[in-house]
């Protein structure tokens, strides 16, 4: 079920809508006006009910920390709800010179916490056994909320998850995480922001590793290989975009709103924007958390540029921010929060050099699509032209419309490109075979998650179309002879990138026996070469090797009725 949503609303939660409703209504030149045009009138589609998890909390909290921040926090802990509070004291040999009174107090170094909300598991080692703290506490086998007020945090995620309050590492402060221990009682729910689709995945094969992008760039470890499997944990998981931005095959995807939403909103954007006299628009994508810190930075940008919210800043990527240059956009800006997780950063900077790489093999000045500290936009530079305006909406996966938009951009660019080397990790390029050493034995074609190998079918031998080849790695490992490399590159050519070519061919060796087509000629001498001194391949046994799979049991069968009468008797 589907709601419609201004472009307004899109940008805005309920609570500051009017704060910036207030600042883009203020603006009153020709782009400021058509910008309040475009954002007021711009439709996008939006669950009305999208799928949630649900969370139950009783508020049965544990505050672990040293025995100065435990004596300081407890003070702050309300009479009346001290009595599901559980105090954790990990320094060892210490003791509490100040604590606030009703609460259970419990010392162990050795702590280990998983969870989520409403289901921490605490384990601790205490007189050489390890025990379930809450089941000591509360006789039950979760806590619902943890406090942490150790400087390094227990919990080793970037982004802890929902009901685990960092103070110590400064994620959020003592007085709220003690506000929210009150309050954070009663049932809870959360979206589901991903939609994960294991038929496309990258990451294993037939036992064989290979993409593992997704798992690497998850702030919140909600990613993880479960029996060769890539699964999310929708309760871990909180929606920072940045598995689905890293994902080359669209095996994961955003949810809320997916990015061809995203991206055919931008168009409608840019085309209302200009329909009413507005010149040159700029897209500037903003993580919605970060909307009342932008309010204030955005009086450093021309009234040319157009914010538009994200749920997160890293759930959009490269073929986003290109295909808004093409739709007529000067440039793209990426306002950054200064909170901004280690991961999801570093998956915004990877997608950024590959973009730069792009734009700079084009001629094409790199900062037309930049990433932006919010306190930084005064240094920005501003462009006055668009590249181009394309006229319609791009169509496809997300790989097709990032390789339309490059198309659009290298017709306008006065280069005449080939093929060009792209940043370390990136997912393009092709697959090169050493085509005298290979034995079609077809491993690379089994594992090859995109189709970019396949078996031509009539004949022994393989083809290859580099548009959909991510560089995983899958075909490099299963190879037994190690005749594949991986060639990282970009191919500017769009027929030779798309075309199907035939990487390598030859005709099937012929049964000696009835003569039917049955296996590449190489791998047949491979195997003679290889198991002509095998004590089971002595004598004539050997050419069975050259015999198709019918014959060679048959030959077996004659074989052992001669060697064996009381076998053939029976028979």
């Amino acid at each position: 079920m589907a709601t419609q949503t201004t472009a307004i609303e899109h940008m805005s939660t309920e609570n500051n809508i009017t704060t910036l409703n207030q600042y883009l209504e203020n603006q009153t030149d020709t782009n400021g006006l058509a910008r309040l045009h475009a954002l007021r009138s711009t439709v996008t589609l939006g669950n009305l009910i999208p799928p949630t998890v649900s969370f139950e909390s009783r508020g049965l909290a544990l505050v672990v920390g040293n025995a100065s921040s435990l004596s300081s926090f407890s003070q702050s802990i309300a009479d009346d709800i001290r009595d599901r509070i559980v105090l954790l004291c990990n320094e060892a040999g210490a003791t509490l010179s100040n604590p606030a009174e009703g609460m259970t107090l419990f010392f162990s170094s050795d702590v280990k916490i998983d969870g989520f909300l409403g289901s921490f598991l605490v384990t601790l080692t205490r007189n050489g056994a390890l025990q379930n703290l809450a089941q000591i506490a509360f006789g039950r086998e979760y806590f619902d909320l943890i406090v942490d007020l150790t400087e390094k945090g227990i919990h080793a995620a970037q982004l802890p998850p929902l009901g685990y309050h960092a103070v110590g590492r400064g994620l959020v402060t003592a007085a709220d995480a003690s506000e929210v221990v009150i309050e954070t009682v009663g049932t809870f729910d959360k979206p589901k922001f991903f939609r994960l689709d294991n038929e496309r995945c990258a990451h294993v094969s037939r036992g064989l590793e290979g993409c593992t992008r997704c798992i690497d760039t998850c702030p919140a470890d909600a990613l993880s290989s479960i029996e060769q499997t890539i699964t999310i944990n929708p309760y871990l998981c909180q929606g920072m975009g940045s598995c689905a931005t890293a994902c080359p095959t669209e095996a994961i995807s955003y949810a809320l709103p997916d990015p061809e939403n995203t991206q055919h909103f931008v168009f409608d954007l840019i085309q209302r924007y200009r329909q009413q006299g507005g010149e040159v628009p700029a897209i500037l994508f903003y993580a919605e958390a970060d909307e009342d810190t932008l309010v204030a930075a955005m009086s450093s940008l021309p009234n040319n540029t157009i914010p538009v919210r994200l749920e997160e800043l890293a759930s959009v990527g490269l073929d986003t921010w290109l295909n808004a240059l093409v739709y007529g956009a000067s440039q793209v800006i990426l306002a950054m929060a200064p909170n901004l997780h280690a991961k999801t950063r570093h998956v915004l900077e990877q997608e950024l050099l590959v973009a730069s790489s792009f734009l700079s093999d084009l001629n094409i000045e790199r900062d037309r699509i930049a990433l932006k500290a919010l306190d930084t936009f005064s240094s920005l530079t501003q462009y006055s032209n668009a590249l181009m305006t394309h006229p319609e909406k791009l169509t496809g996966t997300k790989r097709e419309k990032l390789c339309q938009a490059l198309d659009l951009l290298s017709a306008q660019s006065a280069q005449t490109l080939t093929a060009s080397l792209v940043p370390q990790n990136a997912p393009y390029g092709r697959v090169n075979v050493k085509t005298d050493e290979c034995t079609l034995c077809m491993g690379c074609v089994a594992v090859c998650p995109t189709d970019a190998l396949l078996a031509i079918g009539s004949h022994p031998g393989m083809t290859f179309r580099e548009q959909d080849c991510v560089q995983c790695g899958l075909c490099e490992t299963s190879c037994p002879e190690s005749v594949i490399t991986l060639e990282p590159r970009y191919n500017w050519d769009t027929e030779t990138r798309q075309q199907r070519e035939t990487l390598y061919e030859e005709e099937a060796a012929k049964c000696t026996s009835c003569g039917k087509p049955f296996a590449p000629v190489s791998m047949v001498n491979m195997l003679i070469e290889k198991l002509q001194n095998h004590s089971h391949f002595e004598g004539d046994a050997i050419k069975r090797l050259s015999m198709c799979e019918d014959c060679r049991v048959r030959d077996i069968v004659a074989e052992t009725m001669i060697s064996n009468p009381e076998k053939q008797m029976k028979v």
